[in-house]
């Protein structure tokens, strides 16, 4: 059987990954933070607030909503964000368990 991308990787590692794309980027850490600041659903404020061009808050939004960190709802003529809960505490907790491995390691190594 051949070995493939698909198969190398479990799905938990997979999910880590993109995790760690998603804050790969200061834009996206800085539009995550305003929308847990803004504690509600934000139309339209993200550009003023980033300031980077539409075109690039727009990428970084795609980026977040597509690992499901964010969510998005058409409102009239603009689309507005908040952050997923749900699949936030997902990754909390995936990650979390992934950064505690290290309490396991063994003392006497290198």
């Amino acid at each position: 059987m051949e070995i493939t991308k698909e198969n190398k990787f479990t799905e938990e590692q997979t999910q880590i990954a993109l995790f760690a794309k998603a804050f790969g980027h200061p834009a996206r850490v800085k539009i995550l933070q305003y929308l847990f600041e803004s504690k509600s659903c934000v139309c339209g404020d993200i550009v003023e607030e980033i300031g980077l061009a539409q075109s690039t808050i727009s990428q970084h939004l795609k980026e977040l909503k597509k690992i499901g960190l964010i969510q998005g709802s058409v409102d009239g003529t603009s689309v507005c964000y908040c952050i997923d809960n749900e699949n936030w505490t997902k990754m909390k907790n995936l990650l979390g368990e992934f950064f505690d491995q290290d309490h396991e390691m063994k003392s006497d190594c290198c």
